[in-house]
């Protein structure tokens, strides 16, 4: 899904509400007004009252809309799931109306939102998507290609794109030769690229896996026109443009709306055990500065989200300047892999060793967590040294966020090897649900509690 059109679904969610608002106020002022000397009113119904109860009811249908597939990237068969949406969510309706045996009397009101609805939020949308995309031309932000390809196919993409700006795309780079993307033109133009289209069918396989390893490296999304073999295929995700078939190399459900989903997720939660957890903070602080020199909290160097580095924060658990003597103490790890690891660190304090065993150090990452730094669940955040030793295909690791807790975690927690830890946090990036992170955070709190594990 492009920023954009992630954008776009963002801001249908308050046009979806707005619409459907508008349509029960249209049906209330035909009934009361418009229509009153048509048929007696019978019934009482404040227009207050009614506003309350309407304004509610639109925001529940938002879920209905959402699993009728209206947030998606594409436009298509939208009228068919805005009716469907509309009319499933009308039932419910219906049926609350029959089950609390409240008297609502008005069958005009019902009939006319349920159509209302269904028109406003249909055109509604249609309108938005024009005022959208002018505006996404007149500030010139534009989804930045770089095609890959040679041949008719790829000359006629290249000149559509580039005669209409309105498909929302800006080639900013054409490699007839495929073979020509290497990592210094990345380098030199990764930041200015959103995502990478091969428009050469024919192109091998090996050399395919090639660019598809290259565009990795640099976190950029990857497409190429299907042969019908590959339209075929059912693990990945197929789209269209200009009536051409894309492949959409599906690394995450974490793209598009999952993003968004785990992102508010993580910033409700966190703030929420960030609230609760208040009095503790305070505690360990003041234990933290009796027990030993130094700062309350640390502030460690990581690797997160597509290689940025950022800072994580914990409860000091070592003696000052810590930091300065882990280069003497590597010969001493006791993991295979990247990662240092040794059972009786001298640099540890007293105090240090009881929150290492029950996890408190790592509280403090709840702020990392708000900031947009780190996931409550996700693969275990690693120092650049260690990223630095990664083999090519743990490197997916840096695709989302790090996470205060995982699946890794919840498998040996700081005894699993790192190849091992690797392997489960990739399953966890490629088959991530929302659900799962519950599950994760729930199973998380007896493993902590148990000290099993942990440093």
């Amino acid at each position: 899904m492009k920023k954009s059109e992630l954008f776009l679904s963002i801001l249908f969610l308050p046009l979806d509400w707005i619409t459907l608002v508008l349509a029960g106020i249209t049906s209330y002022y035909l009934r009361f007004s418009a229509l009153a000397s048509l048929r007696p009113i019978i019934f009482e119904l404040p227009f207050t009252q009614y506003f309350f109860t309407l304004a509610i009811i639109a925001l529940i249908w938002l879920p209905i809309f959402a699993l009728a597939g209206l947030y998606s990237a594409s436009s298509k068969r939208e009228f068919a799931k805005i009716f469907f949406a509309v009319t499933g969510g009308m039932m419910g309706v219906i049926l609350f109306i029959f089950f609390s045996r409240e008297l609502f009397s008005s069958r005009f009101i019902i009939l006319a939102a349920w159509l209302l609805s269904i028109f406003y939020v249909w055109i509604g949308r249609k309108i938005f998507r024009v005022i959208w995309k002018k505006i996404l031309i007149k500030a010139k932000i534009f989804q930045k290609i770089v095609c890959l390809g040679s041949g008719k196919l790829a000359e006629n993409f290249v000149e559509i794109i580039s005669k209409n700006p309105i498909l929302g795309y800006q080639i900013v780079g054409w490699l007839k030769n495929p073979l020509d993307l290497n990592e210094n033109f990345l380098k030199e133009k990764s930041r200015q690229i959103d995502e990478i289209i091969l428009l050469d069918p024919s192109l091998g396989r090996e050399e395919r896996w090639r660019l598809l390893s290259l565009a990795d490296d640099f976190h950029l999304p990857f497409k190429y026109l299907a042969d019908p073999f590959d339209a075929q295929a059912t693990n990945i995700g197929v789209e269209t443009l200009l009536g051409l078939p894309l492949i959409s190399i599906k690394r995450t459900n974490l793209e598009g709306w999952g993003k968004v989903a785990k992102r508010i997720f993580d910033f409700i939660f966190a703030t929420l055990f960030l609230i609760l957890l208040s009095p503790l903070f305070l505690i360990l602080a003041i234990i933290i500065k009796l027990d030993s020199e130094g700062p309350v909290f640390v502030r460690l160097k990581r690797v997160g989200e597509k290689g940025e580095i950022f800072f994580l924060l914990k409860f000091r658990s070592m003696i000052k300047d810590a930091e300065k003597m882990k280069k003497d103490l590597l010969p001493y790890s006791e993991r295979k892999g990247p990662l240092f690891k040794m059972k009786n660190d001298p640099r540890v304090t007293r105090f240090g060793k009881f929150i290492r065993k029950t996890s408190l150090d790592e509280l403090p990452q709840l702020i990392n967590v708000i900031k947009g730094e780190m996931s409550l669940v996700g693969p275990r955040p690693h120092e650049p040294e260690e990223v630095a030793h990664y083999e090519k295909y743990q490197r997916k690791l840096l695709f989302i966020k790090p996470g205060m807790t995982g699946l890794a975690q919840l498998s040996g927690r700081s005894d699993l090897p790192f190849e091992e830890e690797a392997k489960i946090d990739l399953y966890y990036l490629e088959n991530w649900t929302i659900w799962k992170d519950f599950e994760i955070i729930l199973k998380t709190i007896p493993l902590v509690l148990s000290r099993k594990g942990a440093e």
